[in-house]
């Protein structure tokens, strides 16, 4: 079994969550010790494609017509491409036709979430979806005392101010801007935000969140993996306003990290993070302030035991099995 694992303009999206989606397969795949290129001149049994341009399209087609098998990762939706850069909610329909078109030439097709097999069934694709995590590794992301005071030390907060973080690029659709508008409610919190994308691409309302100019927010751009390591064990809460996502791989590892955890209460969560168990979820600018509050207060407890729980299920070395175990199910047929 050899595996071309193919990601059109992988370049552009290295800084993203796909990006590191991409770079997990490729770990999965090595501890499951399963052969793989990512030269499209080697030859192959299997193309993993993990994006739906028309280079993307035009190898499936070509793969299809060799007589190779074509697993499809569906990592983009309608609902989490809409709300996202400028036109994007003029243009999603087309996007929907397209997508379908795309993922449609696949065997089978991977999606990260039941939620997100579940809309992909609601467009009529009849093609079998399995749900694998996109994982993380959980060697790297880990609980270490140690960081809380190298990122402190980093971003010249001391042991006593009360940090919370986001992270994303400069979409609508992470919420960035209800982000700010919760650091304008709390001056006596430190608000710091961690990703990037050109703003010339953003809405107006994510142009004017970033160019907000308040004493506690701050805007860090895109760091490396080990400062986001660092980040989740020195904050005192991780904030997920996200409206929209297929997974959400940020809030993974900060269940890795045992960091407290407020996210916004959508789909996509129900079926595995729970509110009061394993994170904290809120709705409205009301509940997410009222959960910060209390959680900065100790009158809400640390969940980190069982948000843990949630990274070790969601192991790379796990995905990797689930992989492996759907390469020799589409070579069957």
């Amino acid at each position: 079994m050899k595996v071309l694992l193919y990601t059109e303009g992988e370049k552009m999206f290295s800084k993203s969550g796909l990006g590191h989606a991409i770079k997990h397969q490729m770990k999965a795949l090595s501890l499951e010790n399963i052969e793989y290129t990512t030269n499209l001149k080697d030859d192959y049994d299997i193309i993993h494609l993990n994006f739906y341009g028309p280079k993307s399209y035009a190898e499936a087609k070509r793969a299809k017509k060799n007589g190779k098998k074509v697993v499809y990762h569906a990592h983009s939706t309608e609902e989490d491409f809409k709300n996202g850069f400028i036109f994007s909610k003029q243009i999603s329909p087309a996007f929907k036709k397209w997508l379908i078109k795309c993922y449609s030439l696949g065997d089978v097709i991977v999606t990260p979430t039941p939620y997100s097999k579940r809309l992909l069934e609601g467009y009529g694709i009849k093609n079998k979806i399995y749900a694998i995590s996109n994982g993380i590794e959980l060697d790297k992301f880990k609980y270490d005392p140690k960081a809380r005071k190298t990122f402190r030390e980093r971003y010249h907060y001391s042991k006593d101010d009360k940090v919370v973080i986001g992270i994303g690029l400069y979409i609508e659709r992470k919420g960035i801007v209800d982000f700010v508008k919760l650091a304008k409610r709390m001056p006596e919190y430190k608000f710091i935000w961690f990703g990037y994308s050109p703003l010339s691409a953003a809405t107006k309302p994510v142009r004017d969140a970033v160019n907000t100019k308040l004493d506690n927010l701050v805007f860090a751009g895109y760091v490396e993996q080990d400062i986001i390591v660092e980040a989740m064990n020195g904050c005192d809460v991780y904030l997920f306003p996200t409206y929209e996502e297929t997974e959400g791989i940020p809030i993974i590892e900060a269940c890795a990290c045992h960091a407290t955890a407020v996210i916004r209460d959508i789909p996509v969560f129900d079926e595995w993070l729970v509110d009061g168990v394993n994170v904290y979820k809120a709705k409205t600018l009301d509940e997410f302030e009222d959960k910060i509050r209390k959680i900065m207060n100790k009158e809400l407890p640390s969940l980190d035991k069982e948000a843990y729980k949630v990274a070790e299920e969601r192991d790379i070395k796990k995905i990797g099995k689930q992989l492996k175990e759907v390469y020799k199910e589409v070579l069957k047929k």
